[in-house]
């Protein structure tokens, strides 16, 4: 059992409907450590791919794209949900349902940040469906960037989003992966996943 796994045994709360609250921790008080735990994962799993990007959409994907960026010391972006005064006409646009949120979303990225030439790392919190993520790729093929990989704390592998995207032959790394869990009893059941040497992580250097 993984550091993740762990966190969600002691921390996560399931709810009716196939919901697991991990807002302690992960969405919406941020636990930094368990980031960092994530963010040096992710890098250690997604070794020998070259990211000059890392994308995610809003919001609570942020701080973990941010800390990834970090140790690649490259910029983070993030897809947006809603307009503002100041949103820019010269964008790309993508529909994404919200599994959550229970309704779609039109979520957009400037032009000038995305391009043609980048190399990007997809990271989110959650994958159910896939749609946030398959969003996120139409943005960056819009670009006419490269999706280099997808990177997610926490899957829920009874619902077909990751076998989707990796049916598909994008890279996903998964830290944890739930094939089932029982709000009635509070049991969660993790997916047992290939063993990997731990190697190294190069921390970002002035």
């Amino acid at each position: 059992m993984n550091f993740l796994e762990e966190k969600i045994l002691t921390d996560g709360v399931i709810k009716q409907g196939n919901i697991l609250k991990v807002d302690s921790f992960l969405n919406h008080q941020i636990d930094i450590d368990i980031m960092r735990q994530i963010a040096y994962e992710l890098k250690r799993r997604f070794r020998g791919v070259e990211v000059n990007k890392v994308l995610t959409i809003e919001a609570s994907g942020i701080a973990i794209a941010t800390m990834l960026a970090d140790l690649y010391d490259v910029p983070v972006v993030f897809a947006k949900k809603s307009e503002t005064a100041n949103s820019t006409d010269d964008k790309y646009v993508a529909l994404a349902y919200s599994f959550t949120h229970k309704k779609m979303n039109n979520v957009f990225v400037s032009r000038p940040y995305l391009h043609a030439t980048d190399k990007v790392l997809i990271v989110d919190d959650f994958l159910a469906d896939g749609q946030a993520v398959h969003a996120l790729i139409d943005l960056v093929h819009q670009a006419g960037g490269e999706v280099v990989g997808v990177g997610i704390a926490v899957e829920k592998g009874q619902q077909k989003g990751g076998r989707i995207l990796r049916e598909e032959g994008q890279h996903v790394e998964s830290i944890a992966i739930i094939d089932s869990m029982d709000w009635e009893t509070q049991t969660v059941c993790f997916r047992e996943q290939p063993r990997r040497k731990l190697e190294h992580v190069q921390l970002k250097t002035e």
